[in-house]
C-alpha cells in the first residue's frame, strides 16, 4: 500500500485593490520627499556656511572667530529652551490628567479647547505680551529672588529694570510650548486600557494611586516624545525672543534675572539678517547650520528614547 502526500497549499497573496496601491505609493513619496527636502536644506546650509568655515577671525562679525561668535548664540538658545522645557512639562502633564480624569465631562472638553487655542495664538503676540505686560510685573519677583537667593548663579544680580530677561524668555516659551505637550499627553493618557485602570481601583487604589500606577508609566514614552516636540518648538522660536531679547548682550552668563543674556541664534538671524551683506549672511547660515544640527540631535534622542521605552515595555 503506497501513500501519497499531498503538497502543502500555496498561499496566495491578497489583492490588493487600485486604491490601496496609490494611498501606499503616496504615502511612500511623501515620506521620500521629506527627506529630499531635509538633505536639500542641509546641502544648502553647508555650502552657505563653507565661507564663513574657512575665512579668518577678523574677516567675521566681533573679529573673534566663528566659534566664539555662535557659542554665546547656543548657549542662549539651549538655556531658554531647558526653561521652558522645564517649566511647561510637568504644568502640561497636570493640566492632560485633570482634563482626562477630573474635571467634568463638559468642563474637560471646555477647557481642552481653551488650552488648544494657545496654540493659535502668533508668536509676535506672546512676544507683546511678554515684554508690555509681563516683563514689568516680574521685576518685583526678580528683586526678591536677588534678596533672598542671590547666592544661588541663577538669581545673580544686578536685576534688570524692565524685566527682559531669560527667565521671562523662558517663562514665554513655556506658555507657547504648553499646548503641544498638553495635547499629547492627553491622547496618550485617553489611549490607557481600561482594564487597566479598573483593575487599579478594583484592588483598593485611589484616584491619584491609580494614575501613579496605571497611567503615567503607560503614558512616559508619549510624555517624553510631546516634551522633545515642544522642545523643538523652542529651540526655533524666533519672533517673542527677538521682541524681548532685542537688546541683550553677547556674552555667556547663568544669571537669569540680569540684562547681559546672550541673544538665540533664530532670534539673532532674524535681527541681523537684513542688514548684513556678504560674509556676515554666510555667518548667520553658519549659526544657522549649528541650530539645524542642535535640533536634530534632539528629535534623535527623542526617538531612542522613546524606542527604548517601549522596547523595555514589550520585553516586560
Amino acid at each position: 500500500m503506497t501513500s501519497t502526500t499531498s503538497a502543502p497549499p500555496t498561499r496566495q497573496q491578497p489583492k490588493r485593490r487600485p486604491g490601496d496601491r496609490v494611498f501606499a505609493g503616496t504615502a511612500k513619496g511623501a515620506g521620500i520627499l521629506i527627506l529630499v527636502i531635509l538633505a536639500g536644506v542641509a546641502v544648502f546650509l553647508i555650502s552657505e556656511s563653507v565661507p564663513a568655515l574657512t575665512a579668518s577671525p577678523d574677516e567675521l562679525p566681533g573679529d573673534a572667530g566663528l566659534a566664539s561668535y555662535i557659542g554665546p548664540l547656543v548657549f542662549g538658545t539651549l538655556l531658554s529652551a531647558v526653561i521652558a522645557l522645564l517649566v511647561a512639562t510637568p504644568l502640561a502633564v497636570a493640566i492632560a490628567l485633570f482634563i482626562t480624569f477630573f474635571a467634568p465631562r463638559r468642563l474637560a472638553a471646555g477647557l481642552g479647547y481653551v488650552v488648544d487655542l494657545l496654540a493659535a495664538i502668533p508668536s509676535i503676540v506672546y512676544g507683546f505680551w511678554g515684554i508690555a505686560w509681563l516683563a514689568p510685573r516680574l521685576v518685583p519677583f526678580y528683586r526678591w529672588l536677588e534678596e533672598n537667593l542671590g547666592f544661588i548663579p541663577f538669581f545673580a544680580g544686578p536685576v534688570s529694570s524692565t524685566g527682559r530677561t531669560m527667565l521671562t524668555i523662558g517663562l514665554v516659551l513655556a506658555v507657547m510650548i504648553l499646548p503641544i505637550i498638553s495635547a499629547i499627553s492627553r491622547e496618550v493618557f485617553s489611549q490607557v486600557p481600561t482594564l487597566h485602570t479598573e483593575a487599579a481601583l478594583a484592588l483598593g487604589a485611589t484616584r491619584w494611586e491609580m494614575i501613579k500606577m496605571a497611567v503615567i508609566p503607560y503614558g512616559k514614552s508619549g510624555i517624553i516624545g510631546g516634551a522633545m516636540l515642544g522642545l523643538g518648538r523652542a529651540l526655533g522660536e524666533t519672533m517673542a525672543v527677538a521682541i524681548i531679547l532685542s537688546g541683550s548682550a553677547a556674552g555667556i552668563t547663568w544669571a537669569l534675572i540680569s540684562s547681559a543674556n546672550p541673544q538665540t541664534i533664530a532670534a539673532n538671524i532674524a535681527l541681523q539678517f537684513p542688514e548684513s551683506t556678504g560674509l556676515a549672511v554666510n555667518t548667520l547660515i553658519a549659526s544657522g547650520l549649528a541650530l539645524f544640527v542642535i535640533t536634530l540631535l534632539v528629535n534623535m534622542l527623542a526617538r531612542w528614547v522613546v524606542n527604548r521605552r517601549a522596547d523595555f515595555s514589550g520585553a516586560n
